[in-house]
């Protein structure tokens, strides 16, 4: 016990080692701001003088009044901050991260104008001097001016410091500004004027400044990130204007002072001014991308290449200004109803598209306004003035007439008319089905005109065959016929040559037996005449004998006779020829009959084919 008392002095060191900061602070006031923190000081009271409460409306002390002190204590040691009169919040220091800005409220701070909803920006060191802010007039509310990243001392008393994204505009997109304080927009228009020197709204003071109108704004922030002030400056994101190869963009402003049209007197449908004043632009955009603002303008796409619009229910291009156009219905001069599909090709050229604008507003409206009433009255007038069949038969004048009527009327119109196309034409069902059968029957004539001569074609063909099999033998024979010729010709020429060399021998011949003749004419004459008369002697004999003969039989046969008897000697002389000449008397087969004519006719028949039979069978042999 005693070893433990002797060492009474050693407790109070150790509390003062483990409490020094304590008592350091309690005795002398001193304060240590860690170099990651500041200290916010509260003054808890004054013991002496003029300062001893905050003028009306404030709430942060700057000449050392009691309350929250403007004034912050930076890292580091501090002396004479009475423990028991001073109060010492250690906050960490405000940071702003990289891509943030840190909006700032003052809670403290003169009266914002009226008519004002930002408080006006006020040199203080980007609010880490908030005495400073105060004694420059710094305004109490929302501040114009902001915070980029980084590490701030801000007195969380005074200010309130909210942390927000940068502003970024997109690639292909503008930002549409709307600011949220400045001057009214002048009457009659529905966005402020054009304010330089703002740096595309970052710094919203200048703009203020320099007369800036709060509301929509003409200009418009390009594609990009911003240091802009989300209190001050709204950002609507939107889609450039693009306006595509084979259009132009006729702008239509909403905003600007009010011009001259430069269309002169003829054209009275409507203003067009120049560049920057307001209402249609003489000058349209080209192909490309634009920054446009679209509340305050307005962009119309023409087409500048040739635009087909259909008049067909089951069509449309890809435009689709024809999707409202539908198959025009007429009624023919008989009555019929009929339905016919029309295309119309139109070309806008670029130098007329801000009139067809000034004019109609939209190429929707020119279509709806113009060309749809255009043609359909135009075929429905047409088709009162003939039949169907006519109507169906006449298509191409009828089309070549509707060229020419409907390029006149859109020539008024700054459009012109490249073609006019009649499409399918479906005429009433009952009299469809009459024309299809009387073409029905016409085709099949043709079919059957076509089938005969295919017919006399094939018969032409196998004769072509058979004199094709044939061209063989005849091409033979025509060589046979050739050969015989040749050698008809050959014979001729020989017999000619034969005839002629036997004309020459003849000539000798006849010359020599003319010269012979001569010789022996003389002695022929003397041979027949010697010859005539031996024959005429020789035959004088002969006579004479046979004279003799004749008549020594004479009187033998009339001996006979007178001997005999004529019919004696007539049998005598006929059975002596009979006799000489081996003649049968007496048949060597006898057919004869008993008396029955019927058998009699049978019998010599029989034996009369059976006589035929026996001399056949005898030629038979002898052969």
């Amino acid at each position: 016990m005693t070893n433990i008392t002797q060492f009474w002095w050693a407790v109070p060191l150790i509390l003062s080692i483990v409490f020094y900061k304590f008592i350091l602070r309690l005795i002398f006031g001193m304060v240590i701001v860690p170099e990651n923190r500041i200290g916010l000081v509260t003054k808890k009271f004054v013991l002496y003088g003029n300062k001893r409460s905050l003028p009306d409306g404030r709430i942060i002390a700057t000449n050392g009044e009691a309350g929250f002190q403007a004034q912050t204590l930076a890292p580091g040691l501090y002396w004479g901050l009475q423990i028991w009169q001073y109060h010492v919040d250690m906050v960490p220091f405000t940071v702003i991260p990289e891509g943030k800005i840190g909006l700032v409220l003052s809670r403290d701070g003169a009266e914002i104008p009226t008519g004002r909803i930002l408080a006006r920006k006020v040199p203080c060191d980007n609010f880490q001097d908030a005495k400073l802010f105060l004694e420059n007039g710094g305004q109490r509310g929302r501040q114009t001016a902001f915070i980029t990243a980084g590490s701030y001392r801000i007195n969380n008393y005074l200010f309130e410091v909210t942390i927000v994204d940068q502003t970024v505009v997109h690639e292909s997109r503008v930002g549409v500004v709307t600011t949220l304080d400045g001057e009214p927009i002048t009457q009659g228009q529905i966005a402020g004027r054009y304010v330089e020197g703002h740096n595309n709204f970052q710094d919203i003071d200048t703009f203020l400044n320099n007369g800036g109108n709060r509301g929509l704004q003409p200009q418009v922030v390009l594609a990009g990130s911003y240091y802009i002030n989300p209190w001050a400056v709204q950002i609507e994101e939107r889609m450039m204007t693009e306006v595509p190869i084979g259009h132009v963009g006729v702008v239509i402003s909403y905003i600007g002072e009010e011009g001259n049209d430069v269309t002169g007197e003829q054209f009275k449908h409507g203003n067009i001014v120049e560049k920057g004043f307001r209402g249609v632009w003489l000058e349209p955009l080209g192909p490309g991308k634009y920054p446009i603002n679209s509340y305050t303008m307005k962009v119309e796409l023409v087409p500048t290449t040739n635009l087909v619009l259909n008049w067909a229910n089951a069509r449309s291009e890809s435009h689709m200004l024809d999707k409202n156009l539908c198959t025009i219905t007429v009624r023919s001069r008989d009555g019929f109803p009929f339905n016919l599909d029309v295309s119309q090709i139109i070309h806008v050229p670029a130098n007329e598209a801000p009139k067809v604008i000034a004019r109609f507003g939209s190429m929707t409206n020119l279509v709806s306004q113009v060309l749809e009433p255009t043609i359909g009255n135009y075929f429905r007038n047409s088709a009162q003035d003939s039949d169907v069949i006519t109507f169906l038969t006449s298509r191409k004048e009828r089309q070549e007439a509707a060229r020419s009527h409907i390029r006149e009327v859109l020539e008024e119109y700054n459009v012109n008319a490249v073609d006019t196309l009649i499409g399918d034409i479906v005429p009433p069902e009952a009299l469809m089905k009459t024309l299809t059968d009387r073409k029905i029957a016409e085709e099949e004539q043709k079919t059957y005109q076509t089938q005969r001569m295919a017919q006399e074609q094939r018969q032409g063909m196998e004769k072509e065959t058979a004199i094709a099999d044939m061209q063989k033998e005849i091409v033979k024979a025509q060589q046979s016929v050739e050969i015989a010729q040749r050698t008809a010709d050959a014979t001729v020429k020989k017999a000619e040559g034969d005839a002629a060399s036997l004309r020459l021998q003849v000539q000798a011949e006849s010359d020599a037996t003319r010269l012979r003749a001569g010789a022996q004419a003389e002695s022929t004459r003397l041979n027949a005449s010697a010859e005539a008369e031996r024959i005429a002697k020789t035959g004088n004999a002969e006579a004479e004998k046979i004279l003799a003969i004749g008549k020594s039989t004479a009187e033998a046969y009339q001996l006979q006779v007178s001997a005999m008897g004529g019919d004696n000697f007539t049998r005598f002389k006929i059975t002596e020829e009979i006799g000489k000449n081996s003649i049968k008397v007496i048949p060597d087969v006898l057919i004869g009959a008993n008396g029955n004519s019927t058998d009699g006719s049978m019998s010599g028949l029989l034996g009369l084919k059976l006589m035929e039979m026996m001399d056949a069978d005898k030629g038979k042999k002898e052969e």
